[in-house]
């Protein structure tokens, strides 16, 4: 990047968010500034082994390094590099008896290495693709409704049992009667990324994702209703099994290489000997999507709140400490490769700067929308360890109510950087900002999910409540102080049923 370019880049940033009403609250005004230099156009997204990835983990590292922190990365730097491998989607054309569907926008694939080039094979639609209802689908391309309900087949359950009965590849409707996640389209972009020398399964059949409003175009011929077919399967009543008549047919080209991402990594020592050994570690990532498929003409997957905004969140805590440590010794975690599956915080579990036997608890960030008034809080693994009766007591404290995750449907806990600690014993938690049924703050966060989660919208100019940016962001130092000032180290409840189930 030209020099000049990087100079100006935050101010450029300031610009930007200075386009819209900024929070009254000075230290608020400070946290949305140092977003607006994390989430900015000149850092075009911060895709994982991007040059704009790079530029962010050196602004973080400078942050850190000038609010008195100390390296934690390897060699004595801030930097902990995460090899990985990537595979992409460089061309494809997907169709059915002849007509186009739009990829990124009627269907979607997971690249992985070693598929097929080509696909022309015949369709078979099973419902939910229970084992039972498959029948012969043996060299077919089997379409199934991907739905959420219990009593139906998983995702990972529907496509063991079509590769079981010899299916070619599954083509999974992403359903539209799941509410609380919504599908997204457009995609950013087909591609797959994982830490070097531990391969995605390539075994197995084909897998895409399929636009619900596409089904008609893909049944086309076949005498039945597209549209009552979604209505029914989101509804999850009985579906038929028919077999469409005109063929599937796909050209694949894909295009592989190795790059590398850093974790930014830094180490605010503690005060009290006695603890030197329990080390609480204070997590966001930092990657986001970077540019993809536009949406409304916008290209960069900005990120903003997901995660930038509390990757500012660790670096104002560290600026208002300036240096001045806790009893407990705090490393500020910036990771890489989430959106890709975790990859940087379990490169940092497998090859920690710090003796995992001394890190006491993880605190990440991530899911956090403040865009309605914080009343109620999710504290994941709340009944799991002390961590979320300390979460419980600073909420309280501020008026805000506590709750168990409401959507376990939606498997949050395991798809952020906190579970790689919890697969690790290591006692970890997060938040997302909770609501009542019903209430306009559900209508805020169901439309966010809608319109800008993994999209370009998600960007400094989207609606922001200041108020609850202000509120989550005092109950997050509050409890850092808490966790680490108080002479209990952080522990598993005896009775948790989480720890039962991680793996020793």
């Amino acid at each position: 990047m030209n020099p000049i370019v990087r100079r100006i880049a935050p101010l450029c940033c300031l610009a930007l968010a200075a386009q819209r009403p900024l929070p009254s609250d000075p230290e608020t005004r400070a946290w949305w500034a140092t977003t607006a230099d994390l989430s900015g156009d000149v850092m075009e997204g911060r895709d994982t082994g991007s040059s704009g990835h790079e530029r962010a983990a050196r602004l973080v590292a400078d942050r850190f390094a000038k609010a008195g922190l100390k390296p934690a990365g390897d060699g004595g730097s801030y930097f902990q590099r995460v090899p990985m491998h990537e595979v992409r989607v460089e061309r494809i054309s997907v169709s059915v008896g002849g007509r186009p569907l739009r990829f990124l926008h009627d269907i979607m694939m997971n690249p992985v290495p070693g598929m097929p080039a080509t696909l022309d094979a015949a369709l078979a639609y099973r419902g939910y693709c229970a084992a039972d209802a498959l029948g012969d689908v043996r060299g077919r391309i089997v379409i199934c409704h991907g739905t959420h309900r219990a009593g139906h087949p998983s995702d990972a359950e529907r496509t063991v049992a079509v590769q079981a009965a010899g299916g070619a590849g599954v083509v999974t409707i992403a359903d539209p009667g799941f509410a609380v996640e919504p599908p997204r389209w457009p995609f950013a972009y087909a591609r797959t990324v994982w830490i070097a020398g531990k391969p995605p399964e390539a075994r197995g059949p084909v897998r895409f994702t399929l636009n619900a409003d596409a089904l008609a175009a893909v049944i086309a011929g076949s005498g039945r209703d597209a549209a009552r077919l979604i209505a029914a399967g989101a509804a999850g009543q009985p579906l038929p099994s028919f077999d469409p008549p005109r063929p599937f047919r796909a050209s694949i080209r894909l295009t592989q290489r190795s790059i590398d991402s850093p974790n930014v990594l830094a180490f605010l020592p503690g005060t009290d000997p006695s603890m030197a050994a329990q080390t609480i570690v204070l997590s966001a990532h930092l990657d986001g999507y970077g540019p993809g498929e536009p949406v409304a003409g916008d290209r960069i997957y900005n990120g903003t709140l997901d995660d930038a905004a509390y990757v500012a969140l660790l670096i104002r805590l560290a600026e208002r400490r300036a240096g001045k440590g806790f009893r407990r010794p705090l490393l500020f975690a910036a990771f890489t490769g989430e959106e890709k599956g975790l990859l940087g915080a379990r490169w940092f579990v497998d090859h920690s700067t710090v003796a995992k036997s001394r890190i006491a608890a993880d605190i990440n960030l991530d899911q956090i929308r403040p865009i309605f008034p914080l009343k109620l809080l999710t504290v994941h693994a709340l009944d799991d360890t002390s961590l979320g009766d300390d979460a419980r007591a600073v909420a309280v404290a501020m008026g805000v109510e506590v709750q168990r995750d409401p959507e376990p449907e939606r498997n949050l806990l395991r798809r952020a950087d906190q579970w790689p600690f919890i697969q690790a014993g290591i006692p970890a938690t997060a938040f997302v900002f909770g609501y009542r049924a019903g209430s306009e703050s559900e209508r805020i966060y169901r439309q966010w999910y809608r319109t800008g989660y993994h999209k370009p919208q998600d960007d400094l100019d989207q609606p922001i409540d200041w108020q609850a940016a202000t509120d989550f962001n005092r109950f997050f130092t509050t409890l850092v102080a808490r966790i680490a000032d108080q002479p209990a180290a952080p522990s598993w409840k005896p009775a948790s049923s989480l720890r039962s189930q991680i793996p020793r």
